[in-house]
């Protein structure tokens, strides 16, 4: 195998000369680092170790970013998957229910059926782009855990009442629109 020195050589990149004073400076520095017994600092040496560490560090720093992204992807992968797999029918939209979605009174036309589902807090309203679908409270439960921002409207059924309550006797009715 033929060394770097003399395929410069061959090549006419250097000439002998140059050969000769390198080596000697060489061989003058290796002297006086065993006589005095220190070791030469290579600046070049160092900072190659530093921009290959400053690299290394910019890789894994770009690599947690990919890795969040791609988890953030799967996880509304996941929540779209679960929506069009258990999206409920809407009925033939003779009501309208209303909700709130990012402080703006949104409305959706339901069943009466599906009206009783969604007071009683059976159904839950939940928000994908610009789709409005309607799915069991148990699958809005996953989603919630998973992105709560996407589950718009969830009802909860209100069983217990508070024994100092003055108006405990007066019933809401169910019918109330708004």
């Amino acid at each position: 195998m033929v060394s770097l020195q003399e395929q410069l050589l061959k090549a006419g990149l250097v000439d002998k000369k140059k050969v000769k004073q390198v080596n000697q400076d060489k061989s003058k520095q290796i002297k006086v680092e065993r006589r005095t017994g220190t070791q030469s600092v290579d600046e070049a040496k160092l900072a190659a170790q530093e921009q290959q560490r400053k690299a290394a560090e910019r890789a894994r720093e770009l690599n947690a970013q990919r890795d969040a992204a791609a988890a953030q992807k799967a996880i509304m992968a996941q929540i779209v998957q679960m929506v069009q797999k258990n999206r409920q029918s809407k009925g033939n939209g003779d009501i309208a229910y209303n909700f709130t979605f990012q402080n703006k009174i949104e409305r959706i036309h339901v069943s009466s059926a599906v009206r009783e589902h969604l007071v009683a807090g059976r159904l839950v309203i939940v928000r994908l782009g610009e789709n409005t679908e309607l799915v069991p409270r148990v699958i809005a439960d996953k989603i919630a855990e998973r992105d709560p921002a996407l589950v718009v409207r969830v009802n909860k059924p209100s069983t217990e009442v508070d024994p100092d309550d003055p108006y405990a006797a007066f019933q809401i009715p169910d019918d109330l629109m708004w």
